[in-house]
């Protein structure tokens, strides 16, 4: 495979990822607001999706060795369930444009802090100034909506979006120092998050499916496992080895951005001109937040 045909591969995995992320966003409020429950969601995201990687987690393993017990539990159900319930719950209070700002947006953010708190890491200028774009766009789509007393009672959505964004950018974190590959990350959380969870989720009493017929939890099913719980993992996995983490982060600008446009082209989701500007500014300073520019400085760079 020569370069330009491994660089389109490379492209292709990471616009087809960030494009699932916010497809995760879309039909996870579609289907919050209509026939399913956030827990009959979560359990249709981690049953299949175990059942699935079985000959993985048979290959693999399920521990996550010389990992210290309280970061290996976040490992173990953090990402596969913890943070997909919180954020999915944030989408039964607030419309998924938010959702795309406030969460995958604000994660570059969220992860710079976590860094910096657990492993001494200290942003450069350029990824600061990122940053701070991220913030002032967050408070622009979030906090000033909610002082203008606009969609009441949105604001608890917005808290979930940031705390599910949060608590990502923890287990990001402790994943990089963990030395796990990305396929042995998933798998122990799928393990571990449908053992440990879904029988929380049964006991909860809002998982019965009695208003989805058949059809609609297949597709459910299909979308939220195999698509967003699976396969983004494995294309976004593909596109760092063929790209480079830094260009790979930099398509996570493209979440927020689908996330506006599916809201408003396919659920009809009220989008002004200051969550406009507020979703642009995250989307810029992601882009700049993830270290792509950095790497094209390196590369121009002449050698003396």
């Amino acid at each position: 495979m020569n370069f330009s045909t491994t660089r389109a591969f490379g492209l292709f995995a990471a616009i087809a990822t960030v494009t699932i992320w916010a497809v995760f966003m879309l039909v996870t409020r579609f289907a919050v607001q209509g026939n399913f429950t956030v827990e009959e969601v979560l359990v249709l995201r981690l049953i299949p999706g175990a059942i699935v990687m079985i000959p993985w987690m048979w290959k693999l393993g399920i521990l996550p060795r010389g990992v210290p017990w309280p970061r290996a539990l976040i490992l173990m159900i953090g990402a596969s369930a913890v943070f997909p319930y919180v954020v999915s719950k944030g989408l039964e209070f607030a419309p998924a444009s938010d959702g795309g700002a406030l969460a995958p947006g604000m994660l570059p953010f969220w992860a710079a802090l976590a860094a910096y708190a657990l492993a001494g890491e200290i942003p450069g200028p350029r990824r600061r100034i990122g940053l701070a774009m991220i913030l002032t766009g967050a408070v622009v789509v979030s906090l000033w909506p909610i002082l203008g007393g606009a969609r009441d009672g949105a604001w608890r959505g917005h808290l979930m979006f940031l705390t599910g964004s949060g608590l990502w950018a923890i287990y990001s974190v402790i994943f990089r120092q963990s030395g796990l590959t990305p396929m042995h990350g998933l798998v122990i959380g799928l393990f571990w998050g449908t053992l440990t969870i879904t029988p929380l989720l049964l006991l909860s009493g809002n998982v019965s499916f009695a208003t989805a017929n058949w059809g609609d939890i297949a597709v459910m099913m299909v979308i939220q496992s195999l698509i967003i719980g699976i396969l983004a993992m494995v294309l976004f996995s593909y596109a760092v080895r063929l790209l480079g983490a830094a260009e790979s982060s930099a398509f996570g600008a493209l979440t927020p951005i689908l996330a506006l446009l599916g809201g408003v082209m396919f659920l009809g989701e009220s989008v002004g001109p200051l969550k406009v500007f507020g979703v642009v500014l995250v989307a810029a300073g992601v882009f700049l937040a993830s270290g792509i520019l950095r790497k094209f400085d390196a590369a121009a760079k002449p050698i003396d």
